[in-house]
């Protein structure tokens, strides 16, 4: 097969896209994991649900969709923040059954309650640059898709000055990191759990707004693969590892696009899951996990 370069560039670039995707979906489930310890896999119903409120943001102000990231966030925030303290406080540290339990009765729940709001159909919502085209030498790439790189990127520019430099942010990482100690220094680690439960919900949120923006379809059912992808991604780039999410979600946006160009679309999402084994055959604590000594 006689491939040119600005096929393959393309494909990468497709490849990029949805790894941003991915990556925030990711950052937030590995920001939760590794200050609560928590498996919840309904971690995915909140990009859903940003989906969804950004549709609805969306028809009822006819606002630039990136701009109602403004909306939808703070909106999985107050869900992410609601969720962990009914469902997650009054269980952590009980087992993992327990946690497993709870998020998949959160899945069917957050499925029924968009259904009987927004019905079941698939729906997708056209950005106002759908139609607009960048030249990048012979390379010809959708502004939504450039635009959603660098909103990605301004996201994890804004989340590492967070939890780099302010209190609440080193709060955060001594929780993640002991605590035990963080507790003995007088940090309230209920309070950390609620913020950091929001902050990945916020996340999942932002990724939504950016799936549906780019004109992917969507339903009351579409989160459960992204967070069987969004475990695959933590667990290749290290449980609790922030870099390890941003890469490990390049790399399975990367190798699920060219799968898809090379093999067809039946392979995707079996690659990816093949990757991930070979990584931890290679390496049992992902990319960027700390070993067990």
């Amino acid at each position: 097969m006689d491939v040119s370069i600005s096929i393959l560039s393309q494909v990468a670039f497709w490849g990029l896209y949805s790894g941003c995707i991915y990556i925030l979906l990711a950052t937030g489930l590995n920001l939760i994991f590794g200050v609560m310890k928590i498996v919840n896999f309904a971690h995915g119903e909140f990009l859903m649900l940003g989906t969804y409120i950004t549709f609805f943001l969306f028809v009822i102000t006819g606002f630039n969709p990136y701009v109602l990231l403004i909306g939808s966030v703070p909106v999985l925030i107050v869900a992410g923040v609601i969720v962990e303290r009914l469902c997650f406080r009054p269980i952590l540290g009980t087992g993992k059954l327990n946690e497993i339990f709870i998020s998949l009765g959160l899945i069917y729940i957050f499925q029924n309650m968009v259904a009987l709001i927004w019905t079941d159909e698939w729906r997708s919502m056209k950005s106002p640059f759908s139609d607009i085209t960048i030249a990048l030498g012979p390379v010809q790439l959708p502004l939504d898709y450039l635009i959603i790189i660098v909103v990605t990127a301004v996201i994890l520019v804004l989340l590492h000055f967070f939890l780099k430099r302010t209190p609440i942010g080193k709060a955060i990482r001594a929780t993640s990191q002991n605590r035990k100690g963080a507790m003995l220094m007088g940090i309230n680690v209920e309070k950390i759990n609620m913020l950091t439960f929001g902050i990945g919900a916020g996340l999942a949120g932002a990724a939504g707004t950016l799936w549906a923006v780019s004109g992917q379809v969507f339903n009351p059912y579409m989160g459960s693969i992204p967070a069987i992808k969004g475990f695959a991604i933590i667990i290749l780039g290290g449980l609790g590892s922030i870099p390890g999410a941003i890469v490990g979600g390049l790399a399975i946006g990367m190798v699920e696009n060219f799968t898809a160009f090379t093999l067809g679309g039946s392979w995707k999402d079996a690659v990816s899951f093949i990757l991930l084994i070979i990584i931890l055959v290679v390496k049992p604590t992902g990319l960027f996990g700390e070993d067990e000594e």
